[in-house]
């Protein structure tokens, strides 16, 4: 059996971070939760930080330099994807967001993810159902009713004692699992087929075709 394959996207800006540090945390609890139903897993994460420029470039010139290539193609051929963002100015960061902008519309569609967000205070919680959760409705993927937010004081001694991150983490983590285990597993994509990273039924002249227009 082929292992089933999991994106994790982390947009946070240091090094380390809170983001990072949530997003290994639910790509872990997911993995436990897939290994008792038989599931080999195989855990690809993704930085944002080291790819910043890249995603710059490709916006400005709509050409993935090879690092940026590779995550691009990472994430879409993914059977699920894990995508956590720190909050900036009550939604996802700009980071985030511009890599999401740069993948075809459609690569996600059908495609099981699990949302969390980061920020310094728990006012910034709703982002994750105001802010991230539609963004992925609106590319067609199908985010698990669960998100994960973590404030400040999650990782610290005045955590919440009511509905701990431990425990948020394992009931998204679970519900990421059950979708996953119920879709079929992702086909391997010809990394030099231009349908890949341009999307289906583009072409490079589509796209130079589209950057005229711009």
């Amino acid at each position: 059996m082929s292992a089933r394959r999991i994106a994790v996207v982390s947009a946070g800006l240091s090094n380390p971070s809170s983001t990072r540090m949530l997003a290994d945390r639910l790509a872990a609890a997911t993995e436990r939760e897939l290994a008792p139903r038989g599931e080999d897993v195989r855990i690809d994460v993704v930085e944002l930080r080291d790819l910043a420029h890249d995603i710059t470039n490709n916006l400005l010139t709509g050409f993935a330099p090879p690092a940026l290539e590779t995550a691009v193609n990472t994430v879409v051929s993914a059977d699920g994807l894990i995508a956590v963002t720190p909050i900036f100015s009550t939604s996802y960061s700009g980071l985030f967001k511009s890599f999401i902008d740069i993948l075809d519309p459609d690569a996600l569609t059908g495609m099981p993810v699990l949302i969390g967000a980061n920020a310094g205070t728990p006012r910034h919680s709703l982002a994750l159902d105001y802010a991230i959760r539609p963004l992925f409705t609106y590319l067609h993927a199908e985010p698990v009713s669960t998100g994960v937010f973590a404030a400040s004081s999650d990782w610290g001694a005045h955590a919440d004692e009511v509905a701990p991150l431990a425990a948020r983490v394992e009931r998204a983590a679970r519900e990421f699992a059950e979708a996953i285990a119920r879709r079929q597993p992702a086909a391997s994509a010809d990394p030099f087929d231009p349908a890949h990273y341009l999307g289906e039924g583009r072409s490079f002249g589509h796209l130079l075709g589209g950057l005229a227009g711009e």
